[in-house]
């Protein structure tokens, strides 16, 4: 019910009256009311199946009337990581201005843990968040990155390539706060590998985290291209951590508290392919 409440942006208790009523109009309880929640009656179970079946051809209609349209149109609300700003973002304006000038983006910067909460809640129609591991059930994996210790130039410790994760051990870090997935991650395989994290400042904000690196305070982890602007000026020099590497990927996900509209179907697509040619680009520089 809480959930339900927070997708669709009302109280939870109008969400109970209106399930209420509707029970009422099919002549029986549609959820049978636990400690936990609810779950489907036999008759919710039985109900169910048609209730998709209509969902979907309202979806097949929503589409077919954008199709309609010559050109799509309207605002597209974008939940993006602080580090795509010049990846994706901005060069995402450019190709939309042009191609598509109906289309007027709305963006927000958020961690992975907001982004997902804003797909959850239809604030955004967008999410770009990262994921660790396998879990990709609700999103779709658009790349793969890797992670580097960055610092300042000329520094001894990221002077060479890569540097193994066990040399981390006790050098000053600046990390993002918890709960993160990095700094989870980050903290599993320090226990795994017996070394000690020395967390002397937390930033959510990238810009914090890459400024603290470059005046030499702490060490930053990052993927390489949230900090490719600052390699190529020479203001930052980083090492790829190995031995494991810190793998995490760039997904997109698509709120399901509304239909997708035909600008957010197109936005979507062009994400895709503007990621899948920078893809290319990452791997070149690693």
């Amino acid at each position: 019910m809480t959930r339900a409440a927070a997708t669709l942006g009302s109280p939870q208790p109008a969400i109970s009256r209106q399930i209420a009523r509707l029970e009422q109009e099919c002549g029986g309880r549609l959820f049978l009311r636990t400690g936990r929640g609810v779950t489907l009656s036999p008759l919710g179970e039985r109900v169910l199946p048609r209730v998709q079946a209509i969902v979907q051809v309202a979806q097949e209609l929503n589409s077919v009337l954008d199709e309609g349209v010559e050109a799509p149109s309207g605002e597209v609300r974008i939940g993006a990581l602080p580090s795509l700003y010049l990846t994706l973002v901005v060069p995402l304006f450019k190709l939309l201005r042009h191609r598509m000038p109906g289309v007027r983006l709305h963006v927000f910067e958020g961690s992975a843990g907001q982004i997902d909460q804003w797909l959850t809640t239809g604030f955004v129609d967008i999410g770009l968040p990262y994921r660790y591991g396998k879990n990709m059930a609700d999103v779709e994996r658009l790349v793969n990155v890797t992670s580097y210790l960055a610092g300042p130039p000329g520094d001894r410790l990221t002077s060479a390539k890569t540097i193994k994760f066990a040399q981390l051990d006790g050098v000053p870090l600046v990390l993002p706060g918890s709960p993160s997935g990095v700094r989870l991650l980050l903290a599993q395989l320090a226990r795994k590998a017996k070394i000690q994290l020395n967390v002397v400042i937390e930033a959510d904000s990238t810009q914090i985290q890459k400024a603290v690196a470059i005046d030499g305070g702490a060490y930053a982890v990052l993927p390489l291209h949230a900090f490719a602007h600052e390699m190529e000026n020479g203001v930052l020099q980083a090492s790829r951590i190995v031995e494991p590497r810190i793998d995490r990927a760039i997904a997109m996900g698509i709120t399901s508290a509304r239909p997708a509209t035909q600008a957010t179907r197109e936005v979507a697509k062009t994400i895709r392919r503007l990621m899948q040619g920078r893809e290319a680009s990452m791997r070149a520089k690693t």
